[in-house]
C-alpha cells in the first residue's frame, strides 16, 4: 500500500469570491489570496499606518489627474492571486474600477510598507508582482529606514533593484515627470 500524504487545497479567484459572498470569513478578517493560498495578513501597527497615510497624501497630490491612488484594495493577478498591497497607483479609469478589480495591466506602481512582513514582501510578493509584469514595485522598509525600488520585471523577478535613503530622489517609471524625494516617504 502506498503512503498517502495530506494535500493542500488551492483555490482560485472565483471560489475565493464565492467564499466571501457566502460569509465564510468574519467581516473584519484581513486575508488575501496569493498563488491559490488564503493568507492571513499581519496587523497594521501605528508606524506602518502613519507611513501609509504619508505616502497616500504625497502620491494623491503628485499624481492628481494622472493616476488613481488605491489603498489596501484588491488587485487581480491571474486566476490564483488577489493581493491587497498597501498602496497601488492605477491607470485612470472613468468609474474608478467600480465594476471590477484592477488587473496587472492597470497597475503603474505597487507599494508594500514592511516591518514584520519584510521577508515575505521581498520574496513572495516581489516574485508575484514580477511574474505579472508590474512595472514598478516599492518596499518602504521600516526596519532599515530605506526605500527598495524594483523595476524591469522579467521571468518572475526584477532585473533592477535600488535601495534609496532619505537623501535620494526618484522619478516614477510610468509617470517620469513626477519626482519624489525619498525623505517625504520615510
Amino acid at each position: 500500500m502506498s503512503a498517502v500524504f495530506p494535500q493542500k487545497h488551492l483555490t482560485d479567484i472565483a471560489e475565493w469570491h464565492r467564499m466571501g459572498e457566502a460569509g465564510i470569513f468574519p467581516p473584519d478578517s484581513r486575508l488575501e489570496l496569493i498563488a491559490g493560498e488564503i493568507l492571513t495578513m499581519a496587523p497594521i501597527g501605528f508606524n506602518h499606518a502613519g507611513h501609509l497615510r504619508r505616502l497616500n497624501t504625497l502620491l494623491t497630490f503628485l499624481t492628481v489627474n494622472h493616476a488613481i491612488v488605491s489603498i489596501q484594495s484588491p488587485i487581480q493577478l491571474g486566476d490564483l492571486s488577489e493581493p491587497e498591497p498597501d498602496l497601488a497607483l492605477l491607470s485612470p479609469n472613468a468609474d474608478f474600477y467600480s465594476n471590477r478589480h484592477p488587473k496587472a495591466e492597470d497597475v503603474l506602481l505597487l507599494v508594500e510598507i514592511s516591518d514584520s512582513t519584510l521577508r515575505f514582501d521581498r520574496e513572495q510578493k516581489r516574485r508575484l508582482y514580477a511574474t505579472h509584469m508590474i512595472p514598478e514595485y516599492w518596499i518602504v522598509n521600516l526596519i532599515d529606514d530605506c526605500l527598495e525600488v524594483y523595476r524591469q520585471p522579467q521571468e518572475g523577478d526584477y532585473l533592477d533593484k535600488s535601495v534609496l535613503t532619505k537623501s535620494d530622489s526618484l522619478n516614477l517609471l510610468t509617470l517620469p515627470e513626477i519626482k519624489i524625494t525619498v525623505a517625504d516617504i520615510l
